[in-house]
């Protein structure tokens, strides 16, 4: 399984983690990663981080990454909650970026690959999987 490639540490002050997600019309769609954005604010709690979604939920990551900008942040790190690369990573999110980039030229907007390229990430999926065929195998 590949393992992410980590980038530099990220100061605490004037820095931003952005938990990005898909986003849903359900609203307890959202519920799995308030609940990661409450343990990362647990295990880090002097770090700034912000959950934001692409498609019908609120905040917009639009929205996260130019109230940064307008807040001075020096550094913004998306972190996407996502399974596999698609459109999404590969257009849609840098097209934001680039476009926030533009009107904010101070703020550095980065991004990780996505949480499915996480071997900690497969391994708990494949582990969750290995409990759901209990006892559909003889």
């Amino acid at each position: 399984m590949p393992a992410s490639i980590p980038l530099p540490p990220m100061p605490h002050s004037n820095y931003l983690l952005v938990l990005l997600a898909h986003g849903s019309r359900q609203p307890d769609w959202g519920r799995p990663f308030e609940a990661v954005l409450a343990g990362v604010q647990a295990a880090r709690p002097s770090l700034a981080v912000r959950l934001a979604f692409l498609e019908s939920m609120q905040p917009s990551l639009r929205h996260v990454l130019e109230e940064a900008g307008r807040d001075g942040m020096a550094r913004v790190r998306i972190a996407p909650l996502f399974l596999g690369i698609g459109g999404h990573l590969l257009r849609d999110i840098p097209q934001i970026a680039r476009e926030v980039q533009q009107r904010f030229p101070a703020l550095r907007i980065e991004m990780t690959p996505p949480a499915g390229d996480d071997a900690e990430i497969l391994a708990a999926l494949a582990a969750y999987a290995v409990r759901c065929a209990v006892g559909l195998d003889g």
